[in-house]
């Protein structure tokens, strides 16, 4: 990550990867969702409270974190098929604008990176608040949804189903919780 100068107004916060948490859900043979977790999660998390536009947010996954509950459904969506994670092995997201809606609400675009492809995302925010921990840190809690269209980021595989449509849905729907530590506190 890059080093920028920062005003008194603007605070840094390192995500917790221990109680961050990032989400996705697809439909199956277009009858169920199927959800996953990416596990291996950094980041930071720039507030500027004055004025938050200028604020932003950077984050790195690390794609061979993906846990479906299923060992054989991971091995798959770790392969070329999907992820390709001995390829691509990082999924990144980096912040281009951020807009206060109301409040604790937001709309944060930017730009996801998916094996080697970068394309803009919108993400609905709400800012869940701030708290000490028992030791003393400052910390701060946000949700985050959006959709994206996995055929954008080259994640095309699947299956024709005899009865129509298709084994795997194009659209996943993605949910994020962050909770993040104050840094220089």
């Amino acid at each position: 990550m890059t080093t920028q100068t920062l005003d008194k107004t603007t605070t840094t916060w390192q995500l917790d990867p221990a109680h961050t948490l990032v989400e996705f859900a697809a439909k199956h043979m277009m009858i169920t969702r199927v959800k996953g977790r990416l596990t291996d999660v950094e980041g930071t998390i720039q507030i500027n409270d004055a004025d938050p536009s200028a604020s932003s947010a950077e984050a790195v996954i690390k794609a061979a974190s993906i846990d479906t509950r299923t060992e054989q459904r991971d091995t798959h969506l770790k392969s070329a098929d999907f992820l390709d994670v001995e390829k691509f092995p990082l999924i990144r997201f980096k912040s281009t604008k951020v807009e206060l809606l109301g409040e604790d609400r937001y709309r944060i675009t930017g730009d996801l990176t998916i094996r080697d492809v970068t394309k803009p995302v919108v993400l609905d925010v709400t800012h869940e608040g701030r708290s000490k921990d028992p030791w003393g840190g400052n910390r701060v809690g946000f949700s985050a949804t959006t959709k994206i269209d996995r055929r954008d980021f080259g994640l095309v595989w699947n299956v024709a189903l005899e009865t129509g449509g298709v084994l795997v849905s194009n659209d996943i729907k993605i949910s994020i919780d962050v909770e993040a530590v104050k840094v220089g506190a």
